[in-house]
């Protein structure tokens, strides 16, 4: 590869002159400390370069040394338990190369181990006509997930030979004869771009929820498995404890979870806390089936920019073998900002508010990368992918850029309320904002696995919600007196939905997780309260206070704490509910 130099450096921008060979998005080596840089604009003889590491002290002169190769990630056995930063590097190797905590410019270490041997199992035989994501074989990559190792997608023709037994990544495990006469040799580790989406037989419409163990969430604006959702909010309203919660308690197989130019302290808690976690549905710890990316807010910003691909190209590649991934990106209003900030180092035009004017069709590229999929090859295979994105609106201002694009791309909005915050009532989802295009999708799915009747205590929850938010305007003016027994009901109601239901605490054991039957059934003992109630007060010069001061209601309120396995214990509490209420009745 020839050789070029530096012309200019401004920040993690860098001009270098004597790339007339050059390709769009070629990864470089920039300057005697070798810097990993992407080529992203190119003129004539010179070339615009995005450099994902510092660049001070660099300056015009040093060379430029090209690698012919685009921006990829590793993909093979060993990917899961690991923590990277933003262009796939292991940050434990990075730190025992640098023997620093600190991360070193230029340190150059391999995504995957290259020495550690895998059991490599084949399905495959000698003389089968294969196709690109067809399965060799497979490794015991964690004791909660199998890797299936699969023909390159861009591959196809007749199995030559394969081989069991115990490998590394690079030992040759199988060759392929091409329609065309070559023998390829096969290895478990492939490499992608990461620009380039892998490549799918057929999407599908989702049609099964990703329980996530979030009451709000579960039941009022549910999101499918394959959908894309958006968690926009201010600062302190909750966005990275939300995204923790998902990642822990979600019933994906696979989880990437992204920190996008968060800061370090939030980072450090998600990497310290998540290697310790128990996975509720297994047992094992959580890390033996996730991938984290690290990329805090005082890392270079350029390498914001790739975290978010590599991310979900690695969760493409797990999707691809049939598991149900969650990728979950927090925030992606820090990838639009280092957007942002190339886009004014190369003179771009500015769009709104300083943003490129491909803000929108880049936001859409990412999001539109989540699916439920045929996988492509022989056998048949079903995967999907979720994408949830947290949006970091400045003042919480829902209509800025970021925020709208995404909007525009995404089937759920899970709006954070800073007021709700404030009132210390999490998750501070705001149930009159927010929405979800998936529920209609999902209604078969929760009357023939939940119950017949919880797509119908949704949209009641619902209605007393928004019955709760037309009162409150009377109840302000008027107080609550003026307010007929039917009504005084629903504000009573409302507030057990909002207080005993919605209201969830993500630090404790018993609440952070509650599963769809659960869920079903809190509900439908706060709706059973409403419908034994309102023939009650309806009662001439009934009192209210005999209504809002009955035994059962405390039950109800701790009936979130109702082990998993008990319960049938509701059917004693409904049960507590007719009695109580039918005494009251003249």
């Amino acid at each position: 590869m020839s050789t070029a130099s530096i012309t200019k450096v401004a920040g993690p921008l860098v001009v270098a002159s004597g790339m007339s060979e050059a390709k769009m998005f070629e990864v470089v080596r920039v300057s005697k400390e070798r810097l990993v840089g992407e080529v992203i604009e190119l003129h004539g003889d010179s070339a615009s370069i995005q450099v994902y590491e510092e660049t001070s002290s660099i300056g015009p002169g040093e060379p430029v040394e090209r690698t012919g190769t685009t921006l990829s990630v590793e993909l093979a056995p060993g990917l899961l338990t690991s923590i990277y930063d933003g262009i796939q590097r292991p940050l434990e190797l990075i730190e025992q190369k640098a023997k620093s905590p600190f991360i070193s410019r230029g340190i150059e270490v391999p995504a995957l181990n290259r020495t550690k041997k895998w059991d490599f199992k084949s399905t495959a035989k000698a003389g089968d006509k294969v196709t690109g994501g067809d399965v060799l074989g497979t490794v015991q990559e964690t004791t909660l997930i199998e890797h299936r190792v699969m023909v390159p997608p861009t591959l196809s023709g007749t199995l030559k030979s394969i081989k069991s037994g115990s490998h590394t990544i690079e030992d040759v495990i199988a060759q392929i004869e091409t329609t065309d006469g070559k023998t390829v040799d096969v290895q478990m580790l492939q490499r992608w771009p990461i620009r380039i989406a892998r490549p799918v037989k057929q999407k599908g419409i989702p049609s099964e929820p990703l329980a996530t163990g979030t009451r709000i969430l579960d039941t009022l604006f549910p999101i499918a498995k394959g959908g894309a959702g958006a968690i926009p909010g201010p600062f302190g309203a909750g966005k990275t404890v939300t995204q923790q919660s998902l990642a822990k308690y979600c019933n994906a197989q696979v989880i990437v979870y992204i920190g996008c130019g968060e800061r370090g302290n939030e980072m450090t808690e998600v990497l310290s806390e998540f290697p310790h976690l128990e996975d509720p549905n297994t047992g094992e710890p959580l890390m033996k089936r996730t991938i984290l990316i690290a990329n805090t807010s005082n890392m270079p910003v350029a390498a914001r920019e790739a975290s978010v691909y590599t991310g979900i190209t690695i969760a493409e590649y797990y999707r691809d073998m049939g598991y149900d991934v969650a990728l979950m990106a927090d925030s992606t209003s820090r990838w639009a900002e280092a957007m942002r900030e190339m886009s004014g180092r190369l003179e771009e035009m500015p769009g709104e508010e300083g943003y490129p004017a491909y803000l929108g069709s880049r936001t859409a590229g990412f999001y539109e990368r989540a699916g439920v999929v045929q996988c492509i090859g022989s056998n048949e295979r079903r995967g999907s992918l979720t994408v949830i994105g947290a949006v970091s609106p400045p003042g919480g201002d829902f209509s800025e850029p970021v925020t709208q694009n995404t909007l525009r791309v995404t089937k759920v909005f899970w709006a954070l309320d800073a007021r709700l915050a404030y009132k210390r009532h999490f998750p501070a989802i705001n149930w009159l904002q927010s929405y979800s295009l998936y529920a209609e999708n999902l209604n078969d799915f929760f009357s023939k696995e939940v119950a017949t009747g919880f797509n119908a205590n949704r949209d009641r929850a619902q209605v007393i919600l928004q019955e709760e938010s037309k009162l409150e305007e009377i109840v302000r003016l008027v107080g609550t007196d003026a307010l007929s027994p039917k009504e005084q009901l629903t504000l009573e109601v409302a507030r057990m939905i909002r207080e005993d239901f919605l209201f969830q605490n993500a630090f404790d054991r018993a609440d952070a997780f509650t599963s769809l039957l659960k869920q079903y059934r809190i509900l439908k003992a706060i709706l059973m309260f409403m419908d034994k109630a309102l023939p009650v007060v309806q009662q001439e010069d009934f009192d209210m206070q005999k209504i809002r001061s009955l035994q059962v209601k405390e039950r109800i309120v701790h009936a979130h704490l109702i082990p998993e396995d008990s319960l049938s214990q509701f059917d004693a509490l409904e049960a507590e509910i007719e009695s109580q209420i039918s005494a009251l009745l003249l």
